[in-house]
């Protein structure tokens, strides 16, 4: 059974930045893409930012580039999104996903089975 647990988030002015994590068992760590997606209000769920297993190579959508950092913690099993310099339109719920990792980055939500329960960020201008 694969379990996310995340937390950080909350509210920030823009320009602040914010970090969340997203914590899971060895197993899950060691042999799944853990990645983060964003929803905002009426939208649909985006692909915003994945480091790999292994050589840790990180993607990034192009709206978040140069602001956000994706990490992770081996000793922690957990990974991490550093988020500096955020704008009032990256507010919404933040997810961390999970799928076997087969060597792709895979961007769609529907590709993704399991779930965090989901954390708002909220940035104010």
């Amino acid at each position: 059974q694969v379990h996310l647990v995340q937390s950080g988030g909350g509210l920030v002015q823009a320009g602040g930045s914010l970090r969340l994590s997203c914590a899971a068992s060895e197993q899950t760590f060691n042999n799944y893409l853990m990645v983060w997606f964003r929803q905002a209000p009426g939208k649909e769920r985006e692909f915003v930012a994945t480091v790999t297993l292994g050589v840790p190579n990180t993607y990034y959508s192009d709206s978040v580039k140069g602001r956000f950092t994706a990490s992770r913690d081996s000793a922690k099993n957990t990974v991490y999104l550093q988020m500096n310099s955020l704008k009032p339109e990256d507010s919404a719920i933040y997810y961390c996903a999970a799928r076997l990792y087969a060597g792709t980055i895979e961007r769609s939500a529907e590709e993704y089975k399991y779930w965090g329960q989901g954390t708002q960020v909220t940035v104010s201008s």
